[in-house]
């Protein structure tokens, strides 16, 4: 496999399960060295050792997303242990409560909002400087099929990805001569731990899961690694004229 990402540092949030462990294994797996941040100490140092069990190069920290210095530390990470920061994937993120927008309770939608939203403006908020000290860099922020359409009863979700979304192209057009790009990619519904273990109660819910398959026209929910491919071209040379999109990825949903 080509080395795209040789030389290169990387930080990742949301790194213990999912997309986010995935597209930390692959970046180091094409030459980074990772800082594989996230809330779960377990999920996220078996994310490190998936990665040095094969000659890469990653650490841990624990990173409360809507937390401005836990973030702070995060990206100091990169530079004390790998020298500087290069690529970041702002990839955190929870699902919320289900409920109509009257009755949706404050303290969830606050929760949701400071994880969500914040914690990818926050990211970037002290990536980017990192990034302006090596030349340029490349974010790429998780948001959502929820960023760019709405879905009944999630609306603190739906709120905070599109925020993403803004927040993603403003940032793009800020420092576009910095030569640090920033994109986001918009999942479909993707079979991840939030997905299949909470959203579809833990996979029991057969309805459920049959829906949301018939919501893509493909007919299926996305995996994991095809969300990768997306972000590590995003992060990657071939990307170099790319900024402020919002790419989704996500089996045709948005284009119905």
């Amino acid at each position: 496999m080509a080395q795209r990402f040789t030389s290169k540092v990387a930080l990742v949030t949301g790194a213990a399960s999912g997309i986010g462990r995935d597209v930390a294994v692959a970046l180091a797996s094409e030459g980074a060295q990772v800082v594989a941040a996230d809330v779960s100490a377990e999920g996220g140092q078996e994310t490190v050792d998936m990665i040095t069990g094969k000659s890469g190069e990653a650490v841990f920290v624990r990173t409360d997303v809507s937390r401005a210095d836990d973030v702070q530390a995060a990206v100091q990470a990169a530079v004390s242990q790998f020298g500087g920061l290069d690529i970041a994937v702002n990839n955190a993120g929870i699902e919320g409560e289900l409920a109509p927008t009257a009755e949706y309770p404050e303290d969830s939608f606050d929760k949701v909002i400071a994880v969500n939203l914040k914690g990818v403006w926050l990211g970037m908020k002290y990536e980017i400087p990192k990034m302006i000290e090596r030349g340029g860099g490349a974010i790429v922020n998780t948001a959502s099929i929820l960023g760019l359409v709405a879905f009944g009863t999630a609306g603190a979700y739906t709120a905070a990805k599109h925020g993403v979304v803004g927040l993603t192209k403003t940032a793009a057009l800020e420092y576009a001569e910095s030569n640090v790009r920033i994109n986001a990619v918009c999942p479909g519904f993707i079979e991840t731990p939030m997905v299949m273990e909470r959203g579809v109660q833990a996979g029991h819910d057969a309805e459920s899961y049959a829906q949301l398959k018939e919501a893509h026209p493909m007919g299926r929910l996305g995996q994991p690694e095809e969300i990768t491919q997306a972000m590590l071209f995003l992060c990657s040379p071939e990307a170099s004229f790319l900024t402020g999109a919002a790419v989704p990825v996500d089996g045709g949903y948005v284009a119905r």
